[in-house]
């Protein structure tokens, strides 16, 4: 695996753990949740570069695989949101506007899929938009 695809999936996976902050800001992730995510996976997030993880498959899978992990371990999305803080902050230059405004709609697409965008999620998403607007 070269630096490349190993920092694709990397980013793949703190993906994951911002989406999985959003779902769980209120303490639940619904089916719902989840399902706006495979949906906005397969469809658009499948399209964004060609990088395979160890075993051929579409590396932006990750973001399902690390999603999932996340609630079956019933982690900190305060953490997990650090976390992709964190990992944003030392990779800026790989979240091109376009990556940026994907990640944007994913995150609304998953805060509004059980009944709308409520309190927790609104802060959450508060909090992504000011990190875009960093510089």
């Amino acid at each position: 695996m070269n630096t490349t695809q190993n920092i694709g999936i990397i980013f793949y996976q703190n993906l994951g753990k911002l989406f999985y902050a959003i779902a769980a800001s209120d303490k639940i992730v619904r089916k719902s949740e989840y399902d706006s995510l495979r949906k906005i996976v397969k469809k658009e997030w499948a399209k964004v570069d060609e990088i395979e993880d160890e075993f051929g498959a579409d590396a932006s899978f990750q973001i399902e695989i690390v999603f999932d992990w996340l609630d079956y371990e019933e982690l900190s999305a305060e953490e997990c949101f650090i976390q992709f803080e964190t990992f944003y902050k030392e990779h800026k230059s790989h979240f091109t506007e376009r990556l940026k405004q994907l990640i944007w709609i994913t995150a609304n697409t998953i805060a509004g899929a059980f009944s709308g965008k409520n309190k927790s999620e609104l802060m959450m998403l508060g909090r992504l938009k000011l990190i875009f607007k960093k510089q």
